[in-house]
């Protein structure tokens, strides 16, 4: 084995941050890996005796591949040295255990012969796994063509023709056999597997993928809807058909759409709020309970909300796509702005309270079963579209992501293979949203309540936390330190974003969960979700994982400074008020960090 090359500490870069990696003196260790093919012949696996150090990697295969040699880190093949691996061999090599990202390596697609029984929130189990063929096509990007449009669902009742359309595709779906991968059931549990459980990661059998709560939120769902749409439009015989969206980001679409409620139409579902259906608005910080608001606030609170998530509080990739999530990671790392706000409320506020589990919307593994669903996923897609087009946002260019692999069936039935890399345009994959529909939540922008000495008063009469990890039963204020108190320019603020961490969330991951976060606000009461002192919330949609979930909360507060004028202070008072949720919830700490931008 090659000597180490690299001096006694290595700085390596891992996604959205650098990490650094020590060697030592016996920085050597031996690993026998299983390197298998998706459906793998179990009696023929080909074996790789492997060698690693900080100075790079020598793997002998047995089945007759060459000796191959990757000096240094930033060329190691990941993928081969992860495949087979699990978790423990490969960080517990020498100089290795600190630096989770020095061998980082895109999720791969999960074996379908590898599923199991998803978790329901309640603790009882559901098969999800979907039909398995040996048969996989690597997708290709469709031949130019007319572009599918998608519109604003609550306009469609005026369009007759595209309505029964849309009623006879999911009629088609509901009438297929339920092994079929194209009958509404299989779609349901396409969630339901990729996000209760049902798989565990390739090569890391005691870890689950899980597509929420990181940065695979928007691609999965995009390329989740993008197969559900070609399939309703093969079973109608029009390929043109397009998904409508549930248009909840403005005060028309801010309920229910009136074609998802008719008890008679295909489109139509038992299982949901029996309270929240029409004329009843959305609220898009629901915590599990309907608060007494007049409507002209709700849309006021609405819309600020829609511009902090969209606008103030999308700063960063890390804050808008969520946490990175590479193959060996633990699920769950930390939500983006918008999977977290409105898109975790919107599930609760949709499912039916009188279930056990908050059916069907209310909870991952049943979601799938309402076309609800698909509408309020596909203005979700439609928020990363506005995100890019209109409001300057980019996509990841880290390859953890980019190389992400899904597993669908098409309209045809066939199993596709799908990359993230390949879902970032949508007019590559044939679709575009309606530009004609407004947006009047880019100019809605929250106000504080208070003066600045009324607030610092109204601050200081309260009592704060000083011994974490702390319960959140109740109420709680803690004092943050701000990294610095000088006023930074508008150009430091673009290249580094300033941000609320509130770290080791943890909690079981079967109930609903809610706390609302505020900044300076008065210690007696708390502000409207329409004003500066509301910095965000943590909203969790249940569903069990084989243990208990721990993530992290961040929030960008540039803006929020400026509003409050606290751009020069030295701490900021951070209160949660929990809202929703049983059991015990632990915080681990809190600080204010300089996130960078890109």
């Amino acid at each position: 084995m090659a000597s180490s090359s690299l001096p006694p500490t290595a700085t390596l870069t891992g996604p959205y941050s650098t990490k650094t990696l020590s060697s030592s003196s016996s920085s050597t260790s031996s690993i026998t890996t299983s390197l298998s093919p998706f459906f793998p012949n179990k009696s023929q696996k080909p074996t790789k005796q492997c060698s690693v150090s900080v100075g790079g990697v020598r793997c002998q295969a047995k089945n007759g591949d060459n000796d191959h040699l990757e000096q240094g880190l930033g060329k190691l093949d990941r993928r081969n040295m992860l495949i087979g691996l699990g978790a423990g061999g490969l960080y517990g090599a020498a100089g290795l255990e600190n630096n989770p990202f020095a061998f980082a390596a895109p999720v791969s697609a999960p074996d379908f012969t590898e599923c199991g029984p998803a978790d329901k929130p309640d603790g009882s189990t559901i098969d999800c796994c979907p039909p398995i063929t040996k048969t996989i096509i690597d997708f290709k990007l469709p031949d130019p063509g007319p572009l599918r449009t998608r519109r604003p669902a609550q306009d469609l009742a005026k369009d007759p023709v595209y309505l029964a359309k849309y009623k006879k595709a999911v009629a088609l779906m509901r009438a297929l056999p339920d092994d079929d991968p194209r009958s509404l059931a299989q779609q349901a549990m396409v969630h339901c597997s990729y996000c209760d459980g049902g798989y565990p990661q390739v090569g890391f059998p005691d870890l689950e993928i899980q597509v929420h709560f990181c940065w695979l939120f928007y691609p999965f769902h995009r390329w989740y809807l993008y197969f559900y749409e070609k399939i309703m439009g093969e079973l109608i015989g029009d390929p043109t058909f397009a998904l409508p969206f549930w248009n909840w980001d403005a005060p028309a679409g801010m309920y229910i759409p009136e074609i998802f409620t008719d008890p008679t139409s295909s489109l139509y579902d038992q299982y949901r709020n029996a309270a929240h259906q029409p004329p009843k608005l959305l609220d898009l910080n629901y915590g599990g309970s309907d608060d007494d608001v007049d409507d002209a606030t709700r849309i006021k609170e609405n819309l600020t909300t829609m511009y902090q998530q969209m606008v103030s509080k999308a700063t960063s990739h890390r804050l808008f796509y969520g946490e990175p999530y590479s193959a060996g990671d633990d699920a769950s790392p930390g939500a983006g702005n918008i999977e977290s706000i409105p898109h975790n409320n919107i599930h609760l506020w949709s499912g039916d309270p009188k279930q056990t589990n908050g059916e069907n919307m209310g909870a991952f593994y049943s979601a799938g079963r309402d076309p609800l669903f698909y509408s309020h996923h596909s203005n979700v897609d439609r928020m990363w579209s506005i995100y890019k087009d209109l409001l300057g946002g980019t996509d990841i260019d880290k390859t953890d992501w980019l190389d992400t692999e899904f597993l669908f069936y098409d309209e045809k039935k066939n199993l596709v293979r799908v990359k993230v890399r390949d879902s970032l345009d949508t007019k590559k994959l044939g679709y575009v949203y309606d530009n004609k529909v407004p947006i009047p939540w880019l100019k809605a922008k929250p106000n504080p309540r208070k003066s600045q000495n009324q607030r610092k008063a109204a601050v200081s009469s309260g009592d704060l936390t000083t011994t974490f990890p702390a319960t959140l039963s109740d109420k709680i204020s803690v004092e943050v330190a701000r990294p610095s108190t000088t006023k930074r320019t508008s150009e430091q603020k673009k290249a580094q974003d300033e941000v609320l961490v509130i770290k080791g969330i943890e909690f079981a991951g079967n109930e609903p969960l809610k706390f609302d976060v505020f900044v300076n606000d008065d210690a007696d009461s708390e502000a409207g979700k329409d004003q500066s002192e509301f910095a965000g919330s943590f909203i969790h949609v249940p569903h069990k994982q084989k243990k208990n979930i721990k993530t992290n909360l961040r929030l960008s507060i540039t803006k929020l400074l400026e509003e409050l004028d606290a751009e020069t202070d030295k701490s900021l008072v951070v209160t949660l008020v929990p809202k929703l949720g049983k059991g015990p919830i632990t915080i681990g700490g809190f600080s204010i960090e300089l996130l960078n931008t890109t």
